[in-house]
C-alpha cells in the first residue's frame, strides 16, 4: 500500500482516471463496430462524423496512440466510401 499521502491521493485518480478511458475506449469501439456492419450508405455517412470525433478524443488524451486512430479513420472512410 501506498505510504504517503500524495501517492495514496495518486493510484485514487488513476484508478478514476482508468475507468474514464475504459468507459470511452469501449464505447468508442462499440461506435466503429456498429459503423462496420453499417451497409446503408446515408446512415453511415452521417455516423462517419461522429465516430471520427470520438477517435480524434481519445487520441488527443492518449487513451489510444494517434496513428491507431488516424488508421481507423483510414479504413472507415474507405468503408463508408465503398457502400
Amino acid at each position: 500500500m501506498a505510504n504517503h499521502k500524495s501517492s495514496i491521493k495518486r493510484a485514487k485518480q488513476s484508478e478514476v482516471h482508468r475507468l474514464h478511458n475504459k468507459y470511452y475506449s469501449k464505447t468508442t469501439r462499440n461506435a466503429v463496430r456498429e459503423l462496420r456492419s453499417t451497409t446503408e450508405k446515408e446512415k453511415a455517412a452521417e455516423m462517419l462524423p461522429k465516430v471520427v470525433g470520438m477517435l480524434d478524443k481519445l487520441a488527443k488524451t492518449n487513451v489510444i496512440h494517434k496513428n491507431k486512430a488516424s488508421n481507423l479513420k483510414s479504413s472507415l472512410t474507405l468503408h463508408v466510401n465503398a457502400l
